[in-house]
């Protein structure tokens, strides 16, 4: 599902991707990429991160322009691990934000990560789009949910909702406390194999969107761990300060004839 293009490696969400209106990516780690001033190697793509601010912008510059989308068109979530989702109609970035919906054409939603999980929707039916930022806080708050409730408040149909998950943080990987732990239905949680619990995000973020109303055969899920395929994903948990950032990007362009 990686493709290769001028050198930078990007997923291509099959589901996502309708050859008409509607286009999605996920960037890869990119190792074999290193700006002179970088002391992170790789497409990080983060502000949020330790590295030289004009590092990031040429990055970002060298994405957008890989993918032929405008930069001034593009709304970024100022994530917070927190559950408010926002409808936009321009780009921007919005503040205490962890999930962006949209109607605009040519508008294009970014969602950061590196362990965490983007999750991407579209409604090609009613032209709606969303890109969610999902950690445990963010899919214990139920982020995808309230998502999806938007959607629907918007005119969107959830059965003609199409869903990637993106590479994340797998279940073998993702220990976490009781206090956690409690915080998910039992059958998403590993309390037997590990010393501590571990939590399966992907299977419990496929979980809140079935039982949303999204169809199971319109959810594509990215089997990669991000902890423990160090080739081609950063990883907060594995490398701390020292972590990049990849990106999920969907929008909703001019319809192709």
């Amino acid at each position: 599902m990686s493709i290769c293009a001028m050198n930078i490696e990007f997923i291509h969400p099959k589901f996502l991707n309708n050859g008409k209106n509607i286009e999605a990516h996920f960037t890869l780690k990119n190792s074999h990429l290193k700006e002179e001033e970088a002391s992170i190697k790789g497409l990080n793509l983060g502000f949020n991160t330790g590295d030289n601010k004009k590092v990031i912008k040429t990055n970002r510059a060298t994405l957008f322009g890989q993918l032929n989308v405008d930069p001034q068109n593009v709304a970024f979530a100022n994530q917070v691990h927190g559950n408010r989702v926002k409808e936009v109609t321009k780009g921007g970035i919005y503040a205490e934000t962890d999930g962006l919906v949209t109607q605009i054409p040519g508008l294009s939603l970014a969602i950061q990560v590196a362990d965490c999980a983007a999750v991407l929707i579209a409604d090609p039916h009613s032209q709606i789009i969303a890109a969610v930022h999902a950690g445990w806080r963010g899919a214990a708050g139920n982020i995808v949910p309230q998502t999806l409730q938007k959607i629907k408040e918007l005119g969107g149909q959830l059965t003609t909702c199409k869903a990637f998950i993106s590479p994340c943080i797998g279940m073998e990987n993702f220990e976490i406390g009781m206090e956690v732990a409690e915080q998910f239905p039992g059958r998403f949680v590993d309390y037997n194999t590990y010393q501590k619990p571990h939590l399966n995000l992907k299977g419990f973020l496929k979980h809140q969107l079935v039982e949303y109303g999204v169809r199971s055969e319109y959810i594509e899920i990215h089997g990669d761990c991000t902890i423990q395929e160090e080739e081609h994903y950063y990883s907060y948990r594995r490398e701390g300060t020292q972590s990049g950032r990849m990106m999920g990007i969907i929008q909703l362009t001019e319809v192709k004839v």
